[in-house]
């Protein structure tokens, strides 16, 4: 039978609006292959009568123009209670646009948007929305940029161990596109004085060969490495696959996953123990529960990539879930500007512990105009 026509008690999406911010690090970031001193967080806004939902995707401030001239009218006049037939109009309108990079990033936070509209117009928080399987998420603290000091390093890994009580922690090695192997070596050693027992993990951002990550991973082991992300680039999987296949810590990969196609072929492939996901870029909350979805068909877990607050529900509402990245960058920032945020003491976050509508997020207006750019 052809879908039932909304009726006029169906509240509909009005409009779409955007706000562009970026704030300066509060210290020189970078990885081992990029390098950044501010972050930019495009805003989507997704209106209904008098309610509104928010979402948001980091990235260039061009993301908020793909949503204003490609994404708007292909959600405007839509049923708001309806957000799969919102995404997939999304999803066929950016055909010919490039689904992949910033066009992915602004249908990611459209499809946030209008999850955090359905939520608040149904006066329920997103995980009563979702429902849920767990009651807490386990968190990693992350940052342990290249570029710091071996004082700020241990600075911010003992907060996380000592006072956040945060068991788990990751640094980035990989220095200089993999040419720095001595340092990288020495911060993992550095870090595991700083933590104790804590778990440690590194991510190298794709910056080894895949030769050179094998050759190393037995030294990272020594020091009780359990998680190696992107030890190679996430687009050679025969790399990761070959990686994962001769090294005993557990491999991880998946941020850069923009379509489900791209996760099932890195699933298929063998290329990852633990498979990655970023809420920002897959495709919004959508795209997320069908990345866990495939994930758990393959007998793997999933990890929440950065952007914490808007994984929380939906990790909450998979039964895979792993963890979520308490990514220093992205955490700050959104303690900054938006009301809500979460407490991660004890290693976890509790995203059902508030009875806030959708996301629970508010924008924090007076402080977010100081940083708006667009």
């Amino acid at each position: 039978m052809p879908n039932a026509p909304a009726t006029h008690a169906d509240p509909l999406v009005e409009r779409v609006e955007t706000a562009v911010y970026t704030v300066p690090t509060d210290a020189p970031e970078g990885d081992g292959t990029l390098a950044w001193s501010s972050t930019t967080l495009v805003l989507a806004r997704v209106h209904s009568g008098a309610t509104a939902g928010i979402g948001f995707t980091y990235g260039a401030a061009a993301t908020a123009q793909v949503i204003e001239e490609v994404l708007a009218d292909q959600v405007s006049g839509k049923p708001a209670w309806d957000v799969p037939t919102a995404h997939e109009a999304m999803h066929r309108a950016v055909r010919n646009a490039g689904r992949p990079g910033l066009v992915a990033g602004a249908l990611s936070a459209v499809d946030i948007a209008l999850w955090d509209l359905k939520a608040r117009l149904a006066g329920l928080s997103m995980g009563e929305l979702l429902g849920r399987c767990w009651q807490q998420v386990p968190v990693y603290g992350s940052g342990g940029f290249t570029p710091y000091t071996a004082r700020r390093q241990e600075s911010q890994l003992r907060e996380w161990v000592e006072e956040r009580d945060i068991p788990r922690v990751k640094i980035k090695i990989g220095e200089n596109w993999g040419q720095e192997e001595h340092r990288d070596l020495e911060r993992v050693a550095r870090a595991r004085e700083s933590i104790g027992d804590a778990e440690l993990y590194v991510d190298a951002n794709g910056a080894y060969s895949a030769k050179q990550a094998i050759r190393l991973a037995p030294r990272l082991a020594d020091r009780g490495v359990t998680w190696f992300e992107e030890p190679v680039s996430s687009d050679d999987l025969a790399g990761l696959a070959r990686v994962r296949r001769a090294v005993t810590t557990d491999v991880a990969a998946g941020e850069y996953g923009y379509t489900l196609p791209y996760f099932w072929h890195m699933i298929s492939s063998g290329a990852v123990d633990c498979l990655q996901a970023d809420v920002t870029r897959c495709g919004g909350i959508t795209g997320w529960l069908r990345a866990a979805a495939s994930a758990h068909a393959a007998n793997l877990q999933i990890s929440g990539h950065c952007a914490p607050h808007l994984h929380a529900h939906a990790a909450a509402s998979v039964p895979n879930v792993r963890h979520l990245e308490w990514f220093h960058d992205h955490v700050r920032i959104e303690q900054l500007l938006f009301e809500g945020t979460l407490d991660p003491h004890g290693g976890v976050v509790c995203p059902g512990a508030s009875d806030a509508p959708g996301l629970g997020l508010a924008l924090r207006a007076d402080v977010a105009d100081r940083y708006r750019t667009g």
